[in-house]
């Protein structure tokens, strides 16, 4: 009788979380009841006159009635484009093509039982949280190649694969702005904070490189505390257990598995070497305008280069190891990938529709601007401002998805209220990064969220969204108040965010 095991109270909150959420409708189901409630929402709000005034145009902002003719006309003709046009179902298709062939010649699991054999354990888990925030200056290979591999390695080191999908998804998804290095989203997000400065001063400018300090500091700050929720919380949940091992996962490698790994090995020199052709010249073809990197075919074609290098790693491997034959074999290993789909798939169409039709409405915006006015009537200063503003983001995270869609939005309005309180665009910014990062992880609006859930599938069939939300909910609000803390250290020392971006506006 000793040996009772204890049930946390936050384990008891976790599990009841998960009980309601996963007693629910299937997720394609509950997202098309969401997109019913968005449908009748938008005649509710139009039918009552709600009407917001755009800060950056001065237009002002009605919602838009997705059931009048013209919405129902809109919805009739754009169904079939929301799905086709969804972004992330064709990076994950075209990724998963490549990965396929990887995965069927045996070239992923060779490599990961490499990688187990020769890791220690103990790190594993820190590694795949660094990893994922790492990945985010690639854009989406995070989402479709380190979160299931993340999996696959906690399995073969005889962990539970949700432990290690949860500690890439929060590393990915929750780590969003933090990096070591910069990434496709820096441009992005300056650009659009440039363009909302300019509303008060038109001749400012915001580099990529705004937030690269802060960003950088924040990497190990998510790394820690990511180990630290993995380790501590999400492991009490799903247990270490022999039973959950792959068949030979930690047997040493065979002779013609070495073999092919060297002819992987050879194969992936000719890659980097073929990219180094591309990007180290100042003139190189994967490079941009001007010798420009941020913006180059090298980052905007990343889901072309992994389903390359995806498909060559894996025919490599499989002639030298003797598992592909044959093209048959390889179309086989693409096909094989894409069977496994068949849930995201239908999960998809559901959630483009939804974040599709709430786009339209322009409720996103009209709740926005709502939350300005309300944190300008507060009259808060200096540090509450803007944690109150991290905690606003995150809550609008939780019903819009895209970071630069939202910033699209947001900007216009924050950027130019604050700097005429005397903050930089820079900071502004940066608190934005925080907030919309915090809250990827349990918000249906993130694009990925419906992959994530059927990763989780694979392991735990009945998992649904009240799993993703029971499982990611420590880290969210971990993320949130260690980030907090940190900005509030970095705002009371007065440091620069990133080269020569400063705190106050205007500059000193």
């Amino acid at each position: 009788m000793s040996e009772i095991i204890k049930i946390r109270p936050v384990d008891k909150f976790l599990s009841i979380i998960e009980r309601v959420g996963n007693a629910l409708p299937h997720p394609a189901t509950l997202f098309f009841m969401m997109t019913l409630a968005v449908l009748v929402l938008s005649w509710l709000t139009s039918q009552i006159g709600l009407q917001v005034i755009h800060p950056g145009t001065q237009e002002i902002v009605r919602p838009v009635n997705l059931l009048s003719a013209d919405g129902l006309e809109r919805i009739l003709k754009g169904l079939v484009g929301n799905f086709a046009g969804f972004a992330p179902l064709g990076t994950v298709l075209v990724a998963l093509l490549g990965i396929g062939v990887a995965e069927h010649s045996g070239l992923i699991g060779a490599c990961l039982r490499r990688v187990v054999l020769s890791s220690p354990r103990a790190l594993l888990t820190p590694i795949i949280v660094f990893c994922g925030v790492m990945s985010n200056m690639a854009s989406e290979i995070g989402y479709v190649l380190l979160v299931p591999l993340a999996g696959l390695m906690f399995q073969a080191a005889g962990r539970h694969p949700i432990l290690g999908i949860a500690a890439a998804f929060a590393g990915v998804s929750g780590g969003y702005s933090a990096n070591l290095l910069l990434g496709t989203i820096d441009p992005l997000l300056s650009g659009l904070s440039q363009e909302a400065a300019r509303i008060v001063d038109p001749a400012y400018i915001v580099s990529p490189a705004a937030n690269w300090w802060f960003m950088m500091f924040s990497t190990p700050l998510i790394t820690v505390l990511g180990w630290w929720v993995t380790e501590k919380i999400v492991a009490k949940r799903f247990p270490d257990s022999t039973d959950i091992r792959i068949d030979g996962a930690i047997e040493p490698l065979s002779a013609v598995e070495r073999r092919g790994l060297k002819f992987a090995m050879l194969a992936g020199v000719f890659l980097v070497m073929l990219m180094a052709w591309g990007v180290i010249p100042q003139d190189g073809v994967l490079r941009g305008e001007g010798g420009d990197l941020l913006h180059s075919p090298l980052l905007s074609g990343i889901v072309a280069i992994i389903f390359a290098t995806g498909a060559l790693l894996g025919i490599a491997y499989g002639v030298g190891a003797g598992t592909i034959k044959s093209d048959a074999d390889v179309i086989q290993g693409m096909s094989k990938s894409m069977s496994t789909l068949s849930t995201y798939l239908v999960l998809v169409f559901f959630a483009a529709q939804f974040v599709a039709f709430f786009n339209w409405t322009n409720l996103g915006l009209i709740f926005a601007v709502e939350g300005a006015e309300l944190l300008k009537g507060i009259g808060l200063s200096g540090i509450p401002l803007f944690v109150s503003f991290i905690l606003l983001t995150a809550s609008v995270n939780l019903m819009m998805g895209s970071a630069s869609a939202k910033w699209a939005l947001m900007a216009p309005i924050f950027i130019p209220m604050f700097m005429l309180l005397g903050y930089s665009p820079e900071l502004t910014q940066a608190a934005y990064r925080v907030g919309d990062s915090v809250t990827n992880i349990i918000s249906p609006m993130m694009s990925y969220f419906a992959l994530i859930i059927a990763f989780l599938q694979k392991y735990e069939p009945k998992a649904g969204i009240g799993t993703i939300v029971a499982t990611m909910l420590p880290y969210s609000i971990v993320f949130l108040c260690g980030w907090i803390l940190l900005f509030m250290i970095w705002m009371a020392f007065g440091l620069d965010l990133g080269p020569g971006a400063g705190l106050v506006y205007p500059k000193i």
